[in-house]
């Protein structure tokens, strides 16, 4: 691992926060200029795990990852997916000890930032700890969201409703195009996000496809039907917070 600010002013992180929190040209730069370890994970492996103490925070740079939790008997529920500028493990700034794991779902770069350099940066910069802020509550609004998804909805609308809900959030910090995006989550992932199992998921996303609702090419997704897609999973936005309304599609 290698010390190295972020990368540019199009980096992730600020990507992320200004989908969610104006910012001017001073306190980008102050996240730009924090010191940082970039990480490379390969696809399945553990960059925190439930238990650890950390005394730093990461940001995913690239890639996606996974947020989970281990039933005694060994089943796995993902309590929701990470993509690029998200920070999954943000809360150990002030919890010490984690009570979940993030996983890479596919080969991740990802950058770990001290919590001092956070504590300092919050300290001389009130407006991003309240970027920090608004983010751990956006992510407690969508961890909500999921309760009711995998509690309430039946299989064929909770897989519409993640299924905009990451289109939404790609598209926030400019990685989907229209109705388009990669979206490289096996089946397997899918049915521990959605309390189903790995056949079920197939069905689903075979029935979509004789739909017209989905298109997929390897990991390409195409919505070519969005607003029936949003009916039928039950999809509003509002609860993820965003600042800017071209991020909704």
């Amino acid at each position: 691992m290698r010390p190295a600010p972020l990368p540019s002013d199009h980096s992730p992180l600020v990507r992320k926060l200004e989908s969610i929190f104006p910012l001017d040209d001073h306190e980008r730069q102050a996240l730009l200029d924090l010191p940082m370890q970039v990480a490379a994970f390969k696809e399945g492996q553990d960059v925190v795990r439930e238990g650890d103490r950390p005394s730093r925070s990461f940001v995913i740079l690239s890639g996606f990852t996974c947020t989970y939790k281990m039933t005694g008997d060994g089943k796995r529920q993902i309590v929701t997916f990470g993509v690029a500028g998200d920070m999954p493990d943000l809360q150990s700034l002030h919890l010490k000890v984690l009570d979940i794991s993030v996983a890479t779902l596919t080969p991740c770069s990802v950058g770990f930032i001290q919590h001092e350099d956070l504590w300092n940066l919050c300290l001389r910069q009130p407006r991003i700890a309240a970027a920090f802020w608004r983010e751990t509550l956006v992510e407690g609004a969508a961890f909500r969201e999921w309760v009711v998804n995998v509690g309430r909805r039946e299989a064929y609308p909770r897989m519409a409703h993640i299924l905009c809900e990451l289109l939404v959030r790609l598209r926030a910090v400019g990685l989907a195009e229209d109705h388009t995006c990669d979206l490289p989550i096996t089946q397997t992932e899918f049915a521990d996000a959605l309390g189903v199992t790995t056949v079920h998921v197939n069905r689903v996303l075979q029935q979509m496809r004789a739909e017209g609702l989905i298109e997929t090419k390897g990991s390409r997704l195409n919505i070519p039907d969005w607003e029936r897609l949003k009916a039928i999973g039950d999809f509003d936005p509002t609860y993820l917070h965003l600042r800017r309304d071209e991020a909704v599609p």
